[in-house]
């Protein structure tokens, strides 16, 4: 059989097919996996995924028009909700906008879930795009994905990788939404966030 050269085919892409279906798998069964098992195993995964993202090879486009989008606003919902939901008082974070030469940084919320529901849009439409098995659609899976790793969701995962290793090393367990008897309103005072925020309060004194 003659062997491929195709650049499609080389051993850096399928290094990172594997980690992106490793990714996309954990995320599509989020909901069978308890909250801080969750963190644990994307503490492990992420660090992979980036670095198997970063060998991804340079390539040029085969076709003008974009590529076909699979992932719908109802598949992102239901991963984000999913998540968010394991993540339970986990899932808000602090982090710093960056705002450029123009203003100051500022600390803004940031959520896990929807760092990892974006990840997982653009990381399993090149999935979809790179089983097709047709080497055009597969160059350009590999060249949007490259492009979007670098600009887009490779940043999301270092910003989320930051806060998933400040949560399991704070020695706090995700802990689902709890209500306040009294008022019937969440009491949020006791969230990874609200913690954080005192603190940060505290030191700026």
């Amino acid at each position: 059989m003659e062997k491929k050269t195709d650049p499609v085919y080389s051993r850096n892409v399928l290094e990172f097919v594997a980690a992106a279906n490793e990714f996309c798998k954990y995320a599509e069964r989020s909901a069978e996996i308890k909250g801080g098992e969750l963190l644990r195993i994307l503490q492990r995964l992420l660090p992979y995924l980036y670095i198997r993202a970063s060998f991804l090879p340079s390539l040029e486009p085969v076709f003008e028009d974009g590529n076909e989008k699979f992932v719908t606003e109802s598949d992102w919902n239901t991963i984000h909700d999913s998540l968010k939901k394991q993540f339970g008082s986990t899932d808000e974070y602090l982090d710093i906008y960056d705002a450029g030469p123009e203003g100051p940084d500022n600390i803004v919320q940031s959520s896990l879930s929807e760092n990892l529901a974006d990840m997982y849009q653009d990381i399993k439409d090149f999935l979809l795009l790179y089983q097709t098995g047709t080497e055009e659609i597969m160059n350009d899976a590999v060249w949007e994905c490259k492009i979007s790793y670098e600009n887009i969701w490779g940043q999301k995962l270092v910003n989320s990788l930051r806060a998933i290793h400040m949560f399991i090393y704070s020695g706090d367990e995700p802990e689902k939404d709890i209500k306040n008897e009294n008022d019937g309103e969440r009491d949020t005072s006791e969230w990874f966030i609200s913690k954080r925020q005192r603190e940060y309060g505290k030191n700026d004194e």
